[in-house]
């Protein structure tokens, strides 16, 4: 897709968290940390779930996509921004940008997807377990996945349709630190008011369909367990706890960005990095630490790794 003739801005400034030079020394440190945490904490369930057989199930097959897409999320603009910090002059030039903002809404859109097809996981599980490997088959897994990156690519495709010929020929400075779609918009030469609001409503339109399909199956699956056994009833808890903190996680950042109406951008800044990098993080968190099969399955591919060095 070429830009319009008429645009005659390359690249675009990014002023990133802070301009306090202080601040942004911390900041690099800090999340060097974070990235290097969400690489290899998502690393290490892909690994576990590759290399122990009996979490191949549907379940985790669906865990490791959720951990691929939170690292390619939160690898879309962290690394530059951990480079930025480090520079005077946080420029990145129009490919760069629509890059960021097309694989930010591709990704995030994907990624609620998968989030409803995780909690369809879950519904058959607990209210059907005879027939959940019947259900839950290859195919079904497949489309369900496919469907996720299909409607991801689609929504994605179509808030980068809004940017198709507009013009760009003034002001190149973006508050914030990566190129946030209604953000660069704004920066148009040309009235914009419309688009942006087309802007937010496909993105809270996503944002809501995907919701309440959530709030659906999970108030289905509480009320189909309500009458079991106090034992029964604890598990399915249990088992949905992880996926209600993690569907929280993802949707409450989306909720203050896309639909709140601020009138400045500091609180959208904190939910983009939030959103962006923090989610990524929590999420192998949550699914660790509550997850028994995970735990035991990571302390048996530790305890192979170390009997295999005595071994040697």
């Amino acid at each position: 897709m070429e830009r319009a003739n008429h645009s005659v801005v390359s690249e675009f400034i990014l002023l990133g968290l802070s301009k306090s030079q202080t601040l942004q020394i911390l900041f690099f440190l800090g999340f060097s940390v974070v990235y290097a945490g969400i690489v290899l904490g998502n690393l290490l369930i892909l690994v576990t779930v590759i290399f122990d057989s009996r979490l191949h199930t549907p379940m985790y097959f669906l865990l490791i996509n959720l951990s691929c897409i939170d690292m390619s999320l939160a690898s879309f603009a962290t690394p530059k921004m951990i480079v930025d910090f480090l520079r005077k002059q946080k420029t990145i030039f129009w490919w760069g940008c629509y890059s960021q903002m097309f694989f930010m809404h591709l990704l995030g859109g994907s990624e609620m997807m998968l989030l409803v097809a995780m909690a369809i996981d879950r519904y058959v599980a607990i209210c059907k377990p005879l027939h959940y490997m019947t259900i839950m088959s290859p195919r079904v897994l497949i489309w369900l996945l496919l469907s996720s990156y299909t409607v991801g690519f689609v929504h994605s495709s179509s808030q980068m349709a809004f940017m198709l010929n507009l013009p760009f020929c003034g002001p190149n400075v973006v508050d914030s630190f990566f190129c946030d779609l209604p953000l660069v918009i704004k920066l148009a030469c040309k009235d914009t008011y419309l688009l942006q609001l087309l802007v937010i409503a496909d993105s809270g339109l996503l944002s809501l369909v995907c919701f309440l399909l959530l709030l659906v199956s999970y108030t289905v699956i509480i009320y189909s367990v309500r009458h079991r056994a106090a034992s029964g009833l604890a598990k399915a808890f249990s088992t949905l706890s992880a996926h209600i903190t993690v569907v929280t996680l993802f949707f409450a950042p989306c909720v203050f960005i896309y639909v709140w109406p601020f009138s400045t951008y500091s609180v959208d800044k904190i939910f983009s990095v939030f959103y962006t990098i923090f989610t990524p993080l929590l999420n192998p968190i949550i699914y660790t630490l509550r997850n028994q099969e995970v735990k035991a399955a990571m302390k048996k591919i530790r305890t192979r790794h170390i009997n295999s060095k005595h071994t040697l």
